[in-house]
């Protein structure tokens, strides 16, 4: 993947930064793999607004993706394909015995490549094996946290955790946030680092582009009157008060942690995230 520049001959066009599309290979989706994407546009059941920002956007399907790579068959590379869903690119993968399936295309990956997965596949990106196949020091993605369950972790662009130890029936992996967790050895992760690594450096340019993406526009709760939000109000340009910030609800935000004191999983985690 790369960026380019437009000429900015609109003031939308100015500060953008834009993909040019250089790893796609393959333009049109394999019908087979599309599934119909109904949206909540952010509405509950009564059709109430329960998700603030969200609504509109372009029309999507979405791609069925193999998390599991459970098929333990060679497999050739397609094409790489662009997915509206998320920001990695997905690879299209055709197994000997003619199936397809999409997986989450790592770096490096090209067309006419072979695709294994199984404890017995080499150690090459794209490949999946167990963790307990895996070497030490391995950069690794979409890592199951129990076996059989399909990947979970490391599934974003660019991202790539690490195989650091094991210990007894559990590999400790370090993640991207820096957390270093236990994960069982029969847990399933696949080898290499996920592409279209430019993927934070995108510039959208202009609302519009937001709006097509489904998220409609936010406000500052400073820009807001006192009925609206705990931080409206007040003459000229307010400070947020001794409280500290708020949600619009009256709960503490910004920096505050909310995850659960006891959560099912926390004892794996031998280094919390920074």
């Amino acid at each position: 993947m790369g960026l380019k520049k437009k000429n900015p001959v609109t003031a939308g066009q100015r500060f953008q930064i834009a993909d040019d599309f250089a790893d796609i290979t393959k333009k049109k989706p394999e019908r087979s793999l599309l599934v119909p994407l109904q949206r909540s546009y952010g509405r509950d059941n009564k059709g109430r607004i329960s998700s603030r920002h969200r609504g509109g956007g372009n029309k999507r399907k979405y791609r069925l993706i193999d998390f599991k790579r459970n098929k333990d068959l060679s497999a050739t590379v397609l094409g790489v394909e662009y997915d509206p869903n998320r920001n990695a690119r997905i690879a299209l993968l055709e197994y000997t015995d003619k199936e397809k399936r999409y997986i989450l295309a790592p770096l490096g990956i090209k067309v006419g490549e072979k695709i294994d997965s199984g404890p017995e596949a080499d150690i090459k990106p794209g490949n999946a094996l167990p963790l307990s196949s895996i070497p030490v020091g391995t950069v690794i993605h979409n890592i199951e946290l129990e076996p059989g369950f399909g990947g979970q972790l490391v599934r974003a662009a660019g991202a790539g955790a690490m195989l650091v130890a094991k210990e007894g029936k559990y590999g400790i992996v370090r993640l991207p946030s820096g957390e270093q967790r236990m994960i069982h050895l029969l847990c399933r992760a696949t080898v290499g680092q996920i592409g279209n690594l430019d993927s934070k450096n995108i510039v959208l340019g202009k609302a519009g582009r937001m709006r097509h993406r489904g998220w409609r526009p936010k406000n500052r709760g400073a820009s807001m009157n006192p009925c609206d939000h705990p931080h409206g109000g007040g003459e000229g340009r307010a400070g947020i008060g001794r409280e500290g910030p708020l949600s619009p609800w009256g709960k503490k935000t910004l920096g505050l942690k909310t995850r659960k004191p006891r959560k099912r999983g926390d004892s794996k985690i031998l280094i919390a995230r920074s």
